[in-house]
């Protein structure tokens, strides 16, 4: 993958900020018969891989909804439990953080544009699982 955002900002690790609803939903792989497991399995991936192509330091954020809410936090992945709108709460952690370098994952083109619009940077779920 190309680097979205260019060179390791030496301030701080770039805030990666994923849609975990979106990207889980990429791959028609039986996700729905296990939200939860498939947030999880999504949740772990993102723990052991980071950010493939980024070579600085990431903080990765996974944003869960609906069924998927309440899955835990582990090393190298926070998770948020939207308590409404998984895009609302994305946008919201986007906005929070205005002078640092933010990276969505999702291919929701509304939820792309309203990030954009904040100085977000966005990339596709393929940038997370390939």
């Amino acid at each position: 993958m190309n680097d979205p955002l260019g060179s390791p900002d030496p301030d701080g690790p770039v805030l990666v900020i994923v849609d975990g609803a979106n990207v889980v939903g990429s791959r028609p792989d039986g996700w729905w018969r296990d939200r939860r497991g498939a947030a999880e399995r999504l949740r772990d991936r993102l723990a052991g891989a980071g950010l493939p192509g980024h070579g600085g330091a990431v903080e990765i954020v996974l944003v869960v909804e609906g069924a998927a809410r309440g899955v835990e936090s582990v090393p190298g992945v926070r998770v948020e439990s939207a308590s409404g709108s998984g895009d609302d709460r994305i946008v919201e952690l986007a906005a929070g953080q205005p002078g640092r370098p933010r990276l969505v994952v999702t291919a929701d083109r509304e939820l792309r544009r309203r990030v954009t619009e904040l100085g977000a940077e966005v990339t596709g779920p393929r940038a997370v699982i390939g």
